[in-house]
């Protein structure tokens, strides 16, 4: 019967969150979102990679890569990168506890899903996707404005990216998901 079935609405949200958790939680733990390439003083293949947690160095003709490297410009002291310290580990815990309601509300095994508890687990993970967007966006408005060597060339990396497309996939999965409130209000 159609009452038995789990609305499409939630299993886009059930599907759409945890792509968007595993992007963001590459996004925040891979050291590059941003890239600093023909450093002056430096050979022409060496670029740095710069995250919120570390900064690489590769030699791409050789593909050697030293992380760890010391920060002589202040980079993790900008605003920008601490208040993405900040918000994209917290993100992460959200988005979890989100999709843990969102598992208990969508109930698949149960005849009628919780659409009260779905829609409150749409909105949890509609805030964990903005809090992931916050410092993505403001990273990148300050991408230039960040330091680094005068004369260098500067390049948004594939962390950023990363960090992107997971916060629109939970924002627009919590969307989803907050379509449940639509059945309580029926009821």
């Amino acid at each position: 019967l159609a009452s038995m079935r789990t609305p499409t609405a939630m299993i886009v949200g059930l599907v759409l969150c945890p792509c968007g958790l595993l992007l963001t939680f590459t996004g925040t733990l891979a050291p590059n979102w941003r890239q600093v390439s023909h450093v002056p003083d430096q050979p022409m293949d060496v670029v740095w990679e710069q995250g919120i947690w570390d900064i690489c160095r590769e030699r791409q003709s050789t593909h050697d890569r030293l992380c760890g490297q010391a920060d002589e410009l202040g980079y993790f002291e900008q605003v920008p990168v601490r208040v993405a310290q900040g918000l994209m580990p917290s993100s992460l815990v959200l988005a979890l506890v989100g999709l843990v309601v969102a598992a208990l509300g969508v109930r698949c095994w149960q005849p009628e899903p919780r659409h009260l508890v779905a829609g409150l687990a749409g909105l949890v993970l509609l805030l964990s996707g903005l809090m992931s967007l916050v410092p993505s966006s403001w990273y990148t408005q300050e991408l230039w404005a960040l330091p680094a060597a005068p004369g260098s060339t500067l390049s948004v990396g594939y962390s950023l990216v990363l960090s992107y497309l997971g916060s629109c996939l939970e924002i627009l999965g919590g969307l989803a998901l907050a379509l449940s409130f639509h059945h309580c209000c029926k009821e």
